[in-house]
């Protein structure tokens, strides 16, 4: 698969990476970041861990790599960081007025219903497709971990959850932990699949960790001061069904945060270190 480097910066040693490609699975052109540290440019043969971040609502690839301060850290760890878009996106690709709703808000599922399913499939472009294009280009491992905030908060929990033998670990920040019981998710759900909820408990994380046989080590991090907190995020939800099935999530509540990148940018670091004790391990 052809990719096309769109843009190339050096911050602290590494390359900061911004490249386009035709994704097969979401039938349209794709945006993704990575962020590679100096070693993978000159130690040939080395391979670096990779840390999938999933973006929130109405972001792009860039809100990450510009906002939350990751790549010191990432350096340091010699970790490579890989930002995809949070949607399909073009003029072909279906959309609505709301924010909250088509291009920027892929919510990480693969839709069934018309007109979203030629092109919202981003749980499997995350799951496959892009690790695959990555890891054909790049001096990257198959060790891989992954985080999110938001919307990309559900998202790394439901991929994580749903795929545990992909990844070392997952973290959050701010997820919507219990979308089939919130007005975002309910709205998402209902358009991209169906009036059947019976399908919607495959994307919703505290449902899932219910049901989990295999656990990973779990991270979320949860602003006091989120505006969203109670009506969309959910996270008592989480923690209830982590505690009567005995999964080992770590959930840390932070006062005075709110739900913004100033909130991603002060605890990014505890993230990646949590992340390097399962990604570096051999």
């Amino acid at each position: 698969m052809k990719l096309e480097l769109v843009s190339s910066t050096k911050c602290f040693d590494g390359l900061q990476r911004q490249y386009r490609h035709d994704s097969d699975v979401l039938n349209c052109p794709m945006r993704f970041a990575v962020y590679l540290p100096q070693e993978a440019e000159e130690e040939k043969g080395h391979k670096y861990p990779v840390l999938y971040w999933l973006s929130g609502l109405t972001c792009t690839d860039e809100n990450f790599s510009q906002k939350a301060g990751a790549q010191r850290v990432a350096a340091e760890l010699g970790i490579a960081l890989v930002i995809p878009d949070t949607s399909p996106r073009g003029e072909d690709v279906a959309d609505d007025p709301g924010y909250d709703l088509g291009q920027g808000a892929g919510f990480y599922l693969n839709a069934t219903q018309e007109p979203w399913k030629q092109h919202y499939r981003m749980y499997d472009y995350v799951v496959r497709e892009l690790p695959q294009l990555v890891e054909q280009n790049f001096p990257v491992s198959e060790r891989r971990a992954i985080a999110g905030h938001s919307m990309g908060g559900h998202g790394a929990l439901v991929i994580g959850l749903r795929n545990p033998e992909r990844y070392t670990s997952i973290s959050a920040f701010s997820p919507i932990c219990n979308p089939i019981a919130c007005p975002w998710g309910e709205k998402a759900f209902s358009a991209y699949l169906g009036a059947d909820k019976s399908s919607w408990e495959d994307y919703d994380a505290a449902t899932l960790v219910s049901r989990a046989s295999e656990q990973l080590p779990l991270l979320v991090s949860q602003g006091e001061e989120d505006q969203f907190l109670e009506e969309q995020l959910k996270p008592h939800a989480l923690e209830t069904a982590a505690e009567a099935s005995g999964y080992p999530l770590k959930l840390e509540h932070h006062a005075g945060y709110d739900h913004s990148y100033y909130f991603i940018a002060s605890f990014i670091e505890q993230h990646l270190c949590f992340h390097a004790d399962y990604l570096l391990k051999h």
